[in-house]
C-alpha cells in the first residue's frame, strides 16, 4: 500500500495573496520609507482595497489599545495620501531624548572637504568639485546627499552637468541661519587661494 504525501507551502513561499492580510499590511508600513497609500498595499498584496482597508483599521484600533490590548508607543497615521508608522506624539521627548544622547556619525575628512567647497562655491557641478580637490569626489558626494546636507540643484540643458548646493540641513548642524555667516575663506587658505576662487 501506498501513501500519498501532499505537501504544503511554508509561508515564505506562499502566494503574496494567501498572507495573513492584517500582518502582511504591517510589514509593508514597517519597512516602507515613505506613505503607502491604500491602493498600493492591495496591489502589493493582491487583495481588494476594501480589505486592506479594514485591516488597516484593525491595526490602527489594535496600535489604540481599543481591543483591550495596550496602546504602543507608536501608531499608524495616514498622511500626505499614504499610511505610515510615527512615534505617539506621547513618547516625544522619550525619542529627542535618545537621538540628542547618540555620537553622531562623523564625516570623513574627504566628505569635510567637498562639503567646504561646495558651500563656498555653489551651485556647483562635480567635475568643478573634483577639480579643486584633485580627486574623485563621485562617493564622497554620494555620502553627503545620503545625509541630506547637499542637494541636486539643477541640470545644466546643454551639458547634462548637476550642480550641487547645501541644504538648511546643513545651516542647522552649523547653527547658522544663512550662507552669508560662513567665515570668510581666504584666510583660511594662505596657498592656492587663487585657485579656488577661479574654479567656477
Amino acid at each position: 500500500m501506498t501513501t500519498d504525501v501532499t505537501t504544503t507551502e511554508t509561508d515564505a513561499t506562499a502566494p503574496v495573496s494567501l498572507v495573513d492580510l492584517d500582518r502582511g499590511v504591517e510589514a509593508l508600513l514597517f519597512v516602507a520609507d515613505a506613505p503607502l497609500s491604500t491602493v498600493a498595499v492591495a496591489s502589493t498584496l493582491d487583495r481588494p482595497v476594501a480589505e486592506v482597508r479594514a485591516a488597516i483599521a484593525r491595526l490602527v484600533a489594535d496600535y489604540d489599545g481599543e481591543a483591550g490590548g495596550p496602546r504602543r508607543g507608536f501608531e499608524l497615521r495616514e498622511v500626505g495620501g499614504g499610511w505610515r508608522f510615527y512615534v505617539r506624539a506621547d513618547y516625544d521627548a522619550v525619542v529627542q531624548q535618545h537621538v540628542q544622547v547618540q555620537t553622531p556619525a562623523r564625516l570623513s575628512q574627504a566628505a569635510l572637504e567637498t562639503l567646504a567647497v561646495i558651500a563656498y562655491k555653489q551651485p556647483i557641478t562635480r567635475g568643478a568639485i573634483a577639480a579643486i580637490r584633485a580627486v574623485n569626489v563621485d562617493s564622497v558626494v554620494r555620502t553627503l546627499l545620503g545625509r541630506g546636507l547637499i542637494t541636486e540643484a539643477f541640470t545644466d540643458p546643454d551639458t547634462g552637468a548637476i550642480h550641487y548646493a547645501t541644504t538648511d540641513e546643513l545651516l542647522v548642524h552649523l547653527g547658522i541661519s544663512s550662507l552669508d555667516q560662513l567665515p570668510q575663506i581666504s584666510p583660511l587658505l594662505p596657498d592656492g587661494t587663487e585657485g579656488f576662487d577661479d574654479l567656477a
